[in-house]
């Protein structure tokens, strides 16, 4: 079987199918759009082109739901498992690339007066709900599940300072 270039979308499906046990590809955008969303989107045809990706590659095998709409549910292989648990392992550094729409409309020259009120605004909000979920749900999750819920909460409270300072800087 040909090596599979594995990349974080591929570690994303091993991750969610293996929390889950068995999935559907559709079962894997639902569990990705509930859970990893606020701080990890993937595109919903990327999920489908992952699973058959991986199945190629012997990371995953399937079995066809009988009856009804003949889901494919998948399960990760022996080297399905070895691979999450190598990526997991793997304390690698790589930059992250911040890709805040409205910083870019700053750096061409959007005006701080238009951009920044909205900003303020909705990532308040944001930082709202996550702070309400960390109440509601926090200690009925993982250790690793609850940091990165905590790291959403330390990425809005900082946007909301960012824009907050931008706000009254006041020289547009």
């Amino acid at each position: 079987m040909p090596e599979t270039r594995l990349t974080t979308p591929s570690f994303l499906v091993l991750g969610i199918i293996d929390k889950l046990g068995e999935a559907s590809p559709y079962d894997v955008k639902v569990e990705a759009a509930r859970t990893v969303a606020p701080f990890w989107s993937v595109p919903h045809a990327q999920v489908y082109a992952q699973c058959d990706r991986l199945l190629q590659g012997g990371l995953l095998s399937e079995v066809r739901q009988e009856g009804g709409r003949n889901r494919r549910l998948m399960r990760l292989t022996d080297e399905g498992r070895a691979a999450l648990a190598e990526w997991l392992a793997d304390p690698g550094f790589e930059p992250v690339e911040a890709r805040e729409r409205n910083i870019l409309k700053l750096w061409f020259g959007g005006s701080p007066r238009i951009l920044a009120p909205g900003q303020v605004l909705e990532h308040g909000r944001t930082l709202g709900e996550y702070e309400r979920l960390a109440d509601e749900v926090g200690e009925l999750l993982s250790r690793g599940e609850r940091e990165a819920l905590e790291f959403g909460i330390r990425y809005e409270r900082m946007m909301v300072d960012f824009w907050q300072w931008v706000q009254s800087r006041d020289d547009s």
